[in-house]
Formats: structure tokens, sequence, C-alpha cells
């Protein structure tokens, strides 16, 4: 006689994005002007479906779908959700406790991806009351936001990081040592990205700078220098594709912190080293090589470090921890114990 197998019913979660301007999708990755935040979302939530029912709440969708990256409905639909085993609530701390008043035994975690304002500095008190755990994207993250909330009432916090294809890699694309490339929305410090360039076009007339911007934020950023070509919104792939021919991600801008920074990872994976300013946000974190760091402030070291990668490109790995396959396990393995938990509370008031 076989023996009979039951499958385990995956357990229902739910991700809940109050932020998004419209509704996104697993395809709007191949056409470009998808943020960070919403592309890592989608990733995960794929990368969660063979374990979990996800079902995605989006603030800006008006319909209803059924997508690999789960069953995504607009915000309002938020309204009907029945008893999710979890619920992961995107930056909006506020949205978190109101969902706390309305789902008193779920675990509910607040995935953030940005540094908090002067103005939240109550979100450590009431998500402590309301046992709400923080997901920040890396260590640097953690850190400053404890810092921020202070010694008092703070949350529980874990750290997982935003993920990277496992499938990025070097390849023969022949790299152009003209060509430096900017890949982020022009409120990450463009402004004086364009004037670093500026400097080192004095130096190194020849150089180009590559600007590819997702579009979904208009910024003012001064005056464009010669030498710059402006890409448009493209698609990852095309993205990927302008990494493998550029010089460097050229970022050594100063006052735009990254809670991560994918597109730094993203570059090191495809072997393509980046310049960014040291102690800012989470630039040493994502990016460990010290080579790849410089002074901002420092114009000498800026050309310095074009000079020497002309003369012979440096040879930048990915970082393992930051790959999609070992963070979607970090993921399963907090949802997994959240679930557990759930049906625990619930076969306690069921009783």
């Amino acid at each position: 006689m076989k023996a009979f197998h039951q499958e385990t019913a995956r357990a229902p979660m739910g991700i809940v994005d109050p932020c998004s301007a419209a509704g996104y999708d697993l395809p709007d990755l191949g056409t470009g002007g998808l943020g960070g935040t919403e592309a890592t979302v989608l990733r995960v939530a794929a990368a969660l479906g063979s374990r979990f029912e996800i079902t995605q709440y989006q603030q800006g969708r008006s319909n209803r779908h059924l997508s690999e990256a789960g069953t995504l409905r607009p915000l309002q639909d938020l309204d009907d959700a029945q008893n999710p085993a979890a619920l992961i609530v995107i930056n909006r701390w506020k949205v978190a406790i109101k969902l706390r008043k309305r789902h008193p035994a779920t675990p509910i975690f607040l995935w953030l991806h940005v540094y908090p304002g002067r103005h939240n500095r109550k979100m450590a008190a009431a998500l402590k009351a309301a046992g709400i755990t923080v997901i920040c994207v890396s260590e640097t993250h953690a850190r400053a936001l404890a810092g921020f909330l202070g010694a008092e009432d703070v949350p529980p916090i874990r750290v997982i990081y935003d993920p990277l294809d496992d499938d990025l890699h070097p390849d023969a694309t022949p790299r152009d040592p003209d060509r430096l490339l900017f890949a982020s929305s022009p409120h990450k410090g463009l402004a004086e990205v364009f004037e670093q360039f500026a400097a080192l076009r004095s130096d190194l007339p020849n150089l180009t700078l590559a600007v590819a911007d997702p579009g979904y934020l208009r910024w003012d950023t001064g005056p464009v220098p010669e030498g710059v070509v402006f890409l448009g919104s493209l698609s990852h792939g095309a993205l990927i594709r302008q990494m493998r021919r550029a010089l460097c991600l050229f970022y050594p801008q100063t006052t735009f912190a990254e809670t991560f920074g994918l597109v730094l990872a993203e570059a090191n994976a495809v072997g393509t080293p980046v310049l960014v300013h040291d102690g800012l946000g989470a630039n040493a974190e994502i990016v460990a090589d010290a080579t790849q760091r410089v002074d901002g402030h420092d114009p000498a070291q800026i050309l310095g470090r074009i000079q020497a990668w002309r003369r012979a490109p440096t040879q930048v790995t990915a970082n393992p921890a930051f790959r999609l396959g070992r963070v979607t396990g970090d993921w399963v393995q907090l949802l997994e114990h959240a679930a557990a938990r759930h049906a625990e509370m619930e076969m306690v008031k069921s009783t």
C-alpha cells in the first residue's frame, strides 16, 4: 500500500505597500521606471511563492491580478484580509500600527527601506507596544535606526539584505575606459556627481558619464556638464548591460545615505567597480573593498582612482550574503516562525 502524502497548505502572507504611486508587477522589471524598493519586494515575493501564499496590497493599484509574485490587489482590499499568518508593511510605521488594531494576533513586520526623519521618533514606543518587528536592509541601517530611536522602547530589529539576483556574474563584455555610469534617481546626489565629473574632465577630457534615471522623480540637478549622456529609464537587463560596459559605477556623492544601495552590489556582481564616498550610509558595508571608496570631497582622490582603474581595471566580486537564495532563506526562516506562532495563538483562541 502506498503511503498517503498530504501537502501542507501554504501559510497566507500579506505584503502591504502604502507608498507606491501605481500598481507594479514582475514585467515592470523589463520595462524600466521601477524603484529599487518595488523591485526588491517583487523579487522576494516571487521567491517566497513556493512556500507561502503571497498577497500584495499596493497603493495605486486599481485591479486584482494573479502574478508569479503573488495575488496583487488594491490597497483598500486589505480591509477584507482574512486572518493572514503574517503581514509585512513597507516603510509606513503608522500603517503597521493601524493593522495591529485590526489584527491583534497576527505577527506584523515593518520592512524599512529608508532612514526615518525626525518627526518619526514616536515610532519606537508605538512599535514596541504593538509587538511589531522592524526589518532593516543592512547592519548599517539597523545601527542607525537603533541610534535614532534611542535606548528606551526600541522594538525588535532584524536585518535581511536586499536581494541580488543569483545569476549576475561577470562576462566577456569589453569595458570602455572612458565611460562612467550613474544609475540612480537624480535626488541621490546627481547634482554633486555632475560637479565631480566636470572636475574629472578637466584632466581626462575624453570621459563620458552615462546617466540611467529610473524617471520616478523629477529633481533639479543644476547645469549639465559636457560629456553627459542621458540613457533615460532602462529595463533591469538593459541597466546591467550598461554596467558591464562602464569603467565603473560613478557615485562619489557625499550627501545621500543609502540604506543598502542595490545598484552598488549589482555592479560588483558583474565585475564592475563602484566609486563611493567612504563613511556615508551603508557604502562601507555594501562595498567592502576599500579601493572602491574615496573621500568624495577630494577631487585628487577621485581622479587618482579613475586613472588607476583606466591603467589596470580592478577585480571585484559580489558578496554571497546578498544573493537571492541566501536572502530568501532568511525570509523563509522568519516567516515560518511567524506562521507557527500565529497557528499556536489561533489554536489557543479556539480552545
